[in-house]
């Protein structure tokens, strides 16, 4: 099912955690909701990076999936309002975020992870912008 012309459902959805663990991660009809909230973000932001390329790693996520995972239950995953992703054709995480970030786009946190690029769009909106490093965040971006 595609939820945007260039995202689908299950990229969204996807886990080999839940797999390995005999998990469900399928979203009850609010969460696709905020899926296609999401997808419609990863589309701007799909467009920003130059149109093609983006690999999701992770999006919505159960949460027995999320626990299992060791997040947090207040994750934007557990609502579907959240995506890690990289796009090796664009650059890397931090170039990434550079671009989003001086984008205009609209998002709640944006942060450069090291390896991918967690974005979120949950309701709040505060464009928070946080680099992680060995479990601990910052403000901004690493250098």
């Amino acid at each position: 099912m595609n939820l945007t012309p260039h995202f689908t459902l299950a990229e969204f959805t996807q886990s080999q955690e839940a797999a390995r663990r005999g998990l469900s991660n399928q979203p009850n009809e609010r969460i696709q909701e905020n899926l296609l909230m999401t997808a419609n973000a990863m589309e701007a932001v799909r467009k920003l990076l130059g149109g093609k390329g983006i690999r999701i790693s992770s999006g919505y996520r159960s949460l027995a999936v999320n626990r299992a995972l060791g997040s947090k239950d207040t994750s934007a995953h557990v609502h579907g309002f959240a995506c890690d992703f990289i796009c090796p054709s664009f650059g890397t995480p931090l170039e990434i975020c550079k671009a989003i970030e001086a984008s205009g786009i609209r998002f709640d946190q944006l942060i450069e992870e090291g390896t991918w690029v967690h974005l979120s769009i949950d309701p709040r909106m505060r464009q928070q912008v946080l680099t992680m490093r060995n479990g601990k965040y910052s403000t901004g971006l690493s250098k």
